[in-house]
């Protein structure tokens, strides 16, 4: 059972698994919400503080996640100001996991279509409303 509690009212808590890292964790939901654009190639990310109440963390932990964006070209450190999204991030980013998904996902996925008999024509792109 996953017990939800937050001080922001409309939002749950976070949770985290024991699979991986929590900073880990965190730099993937960052990276995911950079995918949607949020925030913005060019603009700033919040704060280590911000981010560390948001997500009821260490700020050491959130400093990892971010450092770990860093290294991979998605932020960059401007002095005195804070990190900002760097341009091409959200491409960069999407190159990834276009990738990933390609490399490790979709075999998994197309197996098991097979073994449930589902084919292309049963699967309909668009979302239905």
């Amino acid at each position: 059972m996953v017990c939800y509690i937050s001080n922001t009212p409309g939002r749950p808590m976070q949770t985290w698994d024991q699979k991986q890292p929590i900073y880990q964790q965190l730099a993937d939901l960052l990276a995911a919400q950079l995918l949607d654009g949020d925030p913005p190639e060019g603009e700033a990310m919040p704060s280590v503080r911000a981010l560390a109440g948001r997500f009821l963390l260490n700020p050491l932990t959130v400093n990892r996640a971010l450092q770990a964006l860093g290294d991979e070209g998605l932020l960059e450190n401007r002095r005195g100001l804070g990190l900002f999204v760097v341009p091409g991030a959200r491409e960069k980013l999407k190159a990834a996991e276009r990738e990933r998904f390609l490399q490790t996902e979709w075999p998994r996925l197309r197996d098991r279509l097979r073994r449930l008999g589902i084919g292309a024509e049963q699967l309909r792109w668009e979302e239905q409303r």
